[in-house]
């Protein structure tokens, strides 16, 4: 199941905001991945960590306390479409400007996708693939 970790200054994201964002990404990422009607695998699943940083923790080679966000989104092997890509990264985006509640957030909000390698992803013990992924959902 899917991984989402955002990065972003403590206080770029109102006080408790974390669960809507957290809903918010694992609902689109979902639909990106084609998943009409979500049942218990992928909702329980499905993980969304929110890391809020230190204003000082975060930097571009421009500036220290930078105020960019970047959401890494893992998926297993094949899960995402170029055109599954293309809407996440535009909906992740909307989202993070959003909760953020500026406007031109999403001119600093990076996202990025990774996919596991096949058999690269653990949980239970288990090193998953497609196989193995395709016989939990079903």
């Amino acid at each position: 199941m899917p991984m989402i970790d955002v990065y972003a200054p403590a206080d770029l994201f109102p006080a408790g905001a974390d669960r809507e964002l957290a809903a918010r990404l694992t609902a689109a990422l979902l639909r990106a991945e084609g998943v009409a009607e979500p049942g218990p695998a992928h909702t329980a699943n499905t993980g969304a960590y929110i890391h809020r940083l230190p204003a000082g923790a975060v930097h571009t080679a421009a500036t220290d306390s930078a105020r960019t966000v970047r959401v890494q989104v893992l998926t297993p092997p094949g899960v995402l479409t170029r055109e599954g890509q293309q809407e996440l990264v535009a909906e992740a985006t909307r989202i993070v400007t959003e909760v953020s509640g500026d406007p031109t957030q999403s001119a600093r909000t990076w996202v990025l996708l990774t996919e596991a390698a096949e058999g690269g992803w653990g949980i239970a013990g288990t090193a998953f693939g497609r196989a193995e992924f395709a016989s939990l959902l079903s």
